[in-house]
């Protein structure tokens, strides 16, 4: 095979890879496309690219043979050249298995992405049962929506009991000598559940505030 015979195959195969290439890419859609954009698909010695798109390798065996071009003329020793028609070859073959593979690569991430969720759940329910407030539902602290209903609702016990507590308090100030034990243990029985339900709102506003946080930049894992 001549070198113009050998450079027109390499062109001709490029151009075929091309348009399946562009037609992978365009009907990925953008989630598919976030869920590979991490994933390196090729071995670093045949191309620099990672993501779902497959484009960028294109470019780069575009540049090879344009370079393979070039050392024709410089009348490199014949096992060089041969080296670098094999290099382009590897490259041909390692898009086509890429583009086969998109599918597979997408169930691999989607799953990764579920255990990472139920991982990240898991350790929410562990660290909320350690937490000391498990009378809270689990479920809650899964959902903002609860969360935000579960604050209201601390929120307004802390006001019954410290109103409950002032009038107490009021009370021990009027009342007979006889009475007095049982108000102040009253008050101290209150206090009590006081500091625990204020403990819970402090506990449930750290919760909507870990639950919020990934939400502003994307979404929650």
């Amino acid at each position: 095979m001549t070198k113009n015979e050998l450079m027109n195959k390499l062109k001709q195969q490029l151009k075929r890879l091309e348009q399946d290439v562009l037609q992978h890419d365009s009907q990925l859609p953008k989630t598919q496309q976030k869920m590979l954009l991490d994933i390196e698909r090729f071995n670093r010695s045949l191309f620099i690219q990672s993501g779902a798109k497959l484009f960028p390798c294109i470019e780069q065996i575009a540049k090879n043979i344009e370079q393979l071009e070039k050392q024709f003329t410089f009348k490199l020793a014949q096992q060089t050249m041969l080296y670098h028609c094999q290099r382009i070859q590897d490259q041909f073959t390692a898009v086509k298995r890429a583009l086969q593979a998109t599918p597979l690569d997408i169930k691999t991430a989607q799953h990764k992405k579920t255990i990472k969720r139920k991982m990240a759940v898991k350790r929410h329910q562990l660290a909320h049962q350690e937490s000391g407030f498990s009378w809270i539902a689990s479920h809650v602290m899964q959902n903002s929506h609860k969360l935000y209903e579960e604050l209201n609702k601390h929120l307004n016990w802390q006001k019954k009991m410290q109103y409950k507590i002032d009038i107490l308090q009021s009370e021990l100030a009027h009342c007979h000598e006889s009475d007095k034990i049982t108000r102040q243990n009253e008050i101290l029985l209150l206090h009590r559940r006081l500091g625990k339900c204020r403990q819970a709102i402090t506990y449930i506003e750290e919760r909507i505030q870990l639950y919020e946080r990934p939400n502003k930049n994307r979404n929650y894992s």
